[in-house]
């Protein structure tokens, strides 16, 4: 795939993912950077890219910040994975939503810890190292607290403590996985349900690096808006803010 390279003025962002109109989540994220760019008064460029069309790293140049998003199993999870490496070690702006969750805490599993038998459950049932596995209790179509983690990224965007929110899965972090996860303070939790168990990880080093087991962006279907969007909006396009812009986007479908 060829990619024009943008202009100062506009800031490009991948959406990593098999759009599908049923897919509730697909639906709310364009109108999530839409209030989002509005807001800060910055001009999207949003391309929608397919996992199977992801094979190199040069397909995604020119993206200043990548979005993976729910609906997985995906048509390619090396496609999905490639584009988390891709942000992750090119410091790029990253949100993964559900299953972007849970396809960063693979490959941070794999190319990070050197698990290289790390992977999902929902794809690989008998595999021998399972980071993602299905939960105690299904979260389709549930909503619940989300407790923050007080200095984390994501409690710096909601600026409050805890929010419900909602979820559309059956898979999250394996309990074996935590410990190794987060031993050295690179991978850190950014918030927990009330039980205590994960439903946001962030990278510390890195310039804005956060995924979410719930998906935050189901707030635009209400008309509401969306703070952890609108921060990763912010991060990707700290450098095309013109002063007193409008705020637009354009939204091409092409490699859905």
């Amino acid at each position: 795939m060829s990619v024009a390279r943008s202009n100062a003025l506009t800031t490009r962002i991948a959406l990593v993912g098999d759009f599908n109109e049923a897919v509730l989540a697909h639906r709310a994220i364009p109108q999530a950077l839409a209030m989002s760019a509005q807001a800060l008064g910055i001009t999207l460029d949003v391309r929608w890219l397919a996992t199977d069309t992801l094979r190199a790293d040069d397909d995604l140049a020119g993206f200043a910040g990548v979005w993976c998003v729910p609906a997985s199993p995906y048509r390619s999870m090396d496609g999905a994975l490639l584009a988390i490496r891709h942000a992750r070690t090119r410091q790029l702006p990253f949100l993964g939503t559900c299953g972007g969750f849970q396809h960063a805490i693979v490959e941070y599993a794999r190319n990070v810890l050197g698990w290289a038998d790390a992977d999902h459950a929902e794809t690989a049932p008998d595999a021998a190292r399972a980071v993602i596995v299905p939960l105690a209790c299904s979260l389709v179509e549930v909503a619940e607290p989300v407790i923050f983690r007080p200095g984390s990224r994501i409690a710096e965007a909601y600026a409050t403590e805890w929010i419900e929110e909602g979820y559309h899965c059956r898979y999250g972090l394996a309990d074996g996985f935590r410990d190794a996860a987060f031993a050295d303070g690179a991978l850190r939790i950014g918030a927990v349900d009330e039980h205590g168990d994960v439903r946001a990880i962030e990278l510390r080093d890195h310039p804005f690096f956060v995924a979410t087991l719930f998906q935050p962006e189901r707030a635009a279907l209400r008309g509401d808006p969306c703070p952890l969007v609108r921060a990763f909006v912010a991060a990707a396009g700290q450098d095309s803010l013109p002063a007193g812009s409008a705020g637009t986007v354009r939204l091409d479908p092409a490699d859905r």
